[in-house]
């Protein structure tokens, strides 16, 4: 919670950052799109690694490697030094780091708490990333305001101290693995043939992957919205940001009460809709309380959609192509998002962005009406994907 609070904080004070420099919504977006495509790029090796390596010493490298960045961009902006360029490497390498880390870490969830309970231990880690996305943005706009952006870098430094701390402190036998036989290569290529000759968790990631090209990048063009058009300015921003984070965390507490996985194809769909529904109310409203409002809509459908499409896809999928799958997940999920940002970044120079976000949000709508309407025919092949599983634990 201690470490999630201060990755907001850097989130927030970055895209201001950016904002304050530049003035302009297409670097916003290539800033996102340099710090997201390397997960894209390097996933499938980041999985592959996961799958044959401790996922437990996997993220506590990537979390050290993360805090020695979040220090270097502070260093770089206190002393005045930080140039936009500066900025592009460090979201790179960032995103490199993310690459390995994002899934092992989902793939270490299984491991810590087992099959019965993975759907809900999935909702709490959500809760928790949601509970601090609410203070993190809430803190970086009345500190960027005050003190500016380089104290936020420095805090979420040293907030990584907690979570590597606690990584330290577990006490998680190792998992026995079978030898890898092949190539890399080859191993790689076995994740991607296991994703797409099992329909549920195709649909599952296409539809994850439309959200996050077409939906997800309302988020980099929030720093106009608040600015130019609800005119909020840095605090205004972490308001917004942070009623979304109300939306998503309420999402979490939602589903980490489902007693089991039964219905998460519905709840999907409809999450889909209510997200894409949500942006595009979003996009029309010019009043600040209204847009903060509609913005937890939109928060909880997210939180909704992503989670549950996450606690499905690890259900659906063997312990020793977990790691593999998961990266296919954040390729879909993380890895998309840049395409979507630089895509929204130069949209909103020409059409505004609440347009822009208006034809993200018809877009998601559209695809959760695709995925609905297919739902009923994927049900008897994921019972049998879900059932078919062994979880290997400690």
């Amino acid at each position: 919670m201690i470490s999630l609070i201060g990755t907001w904080m850097q989130s927030i004070a970055l895209s201001w950052l950016v904002y304050r420099l530049t003035h302009s919504s297409a670097l916003l977006g290539l800033v996102v799109f340099a710090g997201q495509i390397p997960v894209l790029l390097l996933a499938t090796i980041g999985g592959t690694v996961a799958d044959r390596h401790s996922r437990h010493r996997i993220v506590i490298a990537t979390q050290a490697a993360s805090m020695v960045l979040a220090f270097v961009l502070a260093g770089l902006t206190l002393t005045g030094l930080i140039q936009v360029w500066q900025i592009f490497t460090l979201s790179i390498g960032l995103g490199i780091v993310n690459a390995f880390d994002i899934p092992a870490r989902q793939s270490f969830i299984v491991e810590m708490v087992g099959r019965d309970y993975l759907t809900n231990a999935i909702a709490l880690n959500s809760s928790v990333f949601n509970g601090a996305r609410i203070l993190g943005p809430a803190i970086a706009g009345i500190l960027v305001a005050a003190i500016g952006e380089g104290w936020c870098f420095f805090a979420n430094g040293a907030s990584y101290i907690a979570v590597i701390t606690g990584l330290l402190l577990m006490d998680v036998p190792p998992v026995k693995r079978a030898r890898p036989t092949g190539s890399a290569l080859a191993h790689v290529a076995e994740g991607f043939h296991f994703v797409w000759k099992s329909r549920p968790i195709r649909a599952l990631l296409l539809l994850l992957g439309v959200t996050s090209l077409t939906g997800m990048p309302f988020s980099v063009l929030m720093p106009i919205f608040a600015d130019q058009i609800l005119h909020g300015g840095a605090r205004g921003l972490g308001i917004l940001m942070g009623m979304s984070g109300v939306g998503a965390l309420t999402g979490a507490l939602f589903l980490a009460g489902r007693p089991n996985l039964r219905g998460l194809g519905r709840v999907i769909a409809g999450s889909s809709l209510g997200f894409g529904s949500s942006l595009i109310l979003f996009g029309l409203s010019k009043v600040f309380w209204l847009s903060g409002l509609l913005l937890i809509s939109v928060g909880f459908f997210m939180l909704s959609q992503m989670a549950s499409s996450n606690s499905l896809i690890q259900a659906m999928s063997p312990d020793h192509l977990r790691g593999r799958v998961m990266a296919v997940y954040s390729m879909m999920f993380i890895g998309m998002a840049p395409f979507g940002a630089l895509f929204a970044g130069f949209l909103a120079q020409r059409i505004g962005a609440p347009l822009t976000v208006m034809i993200g949000g018809a877009t998601c709508a559209a695809a959760s009406l695709v995925f609905g309407s297919r739902l009923s025919s994927l049900r008897a092949e994921a019972r049998k994907l879900i059932t078919g599983q062994t979880f290997e634990t400690p």
